[in-house]
């Protein structure tokens, strides 16, 4: 059997289960539908073989990543609701705050100046346009380890070139 079916097959036999895992864990049944519609679709969209025996493990572990990034996701919407109520940017700040985004963009492009060009490419992807490492790889049509790989390099850099100024 091809992954299409191993997953088409557990999707029919343990959808409910998995559905009842995210339930518990959200207290929201709309949601938790959403989480389990995307665990399938993270497999299916998975180009490496899977194997029945791992195949429940595999979901589970899905689906407690993509709940824990809804409470993480809710955790830093909270956070940030919360400093704009308190601290509120008037005009003056908001122009400051701009200032320092684009400070900031001249410092990781200075940094980024010292990679070379592939590294610098899959960084941008990466920082700018926030694509993930799998994204990058294919649309750059190269393989998974090596834009890690190159992303890693390059961090190391900006890192490196961030603590040296400060």
């Amino acid at each position: 059997m091809n992954n299409r079916e191993i997953i088409e097959a557990y999707y029919r036999d343990h959808q409910k289960e998995l559905l009842t895992y995210t339930s518990s864990r959200l207290n929201n049944s709309v949601l938790a539908e959403d989480i389990v519609q995307d665990v399938f679709l993270k497999l299916l969209c998975n180009p490496q073989p899977i194997m029945e025996c791992t195949l429940p493990a595999l979901a589970l572990t899905i689906a407690r990543h993509l709940i824990n990034d809804y409470y993480r996701r809710l955790h830093y919407r909270l956070l940030f609701s919360q400093t704009l109520t308190k601290n509120p940017m008037t005009g003056e700040r908001e122009a400051e705050h701009l200032l320092s985004v684009h400070e900031m963009t001249a410092l990781l492009e200075r940094g980024l100046a010292r990679v070379a060009e592939p590294c610098r490419k899959v960084y941008r992807l990466h920082i700018y346009k926030g694509m993930k490492v799998s994204d990058i790889s294919r649309e750059l049509n190269d393989d998974y380890k090596s834009t890690e790989y190159r992303l890693g390099i390059a961090r190391k850099e900006v890192r490196k070139y961030l603590r040296h100024i400060s």
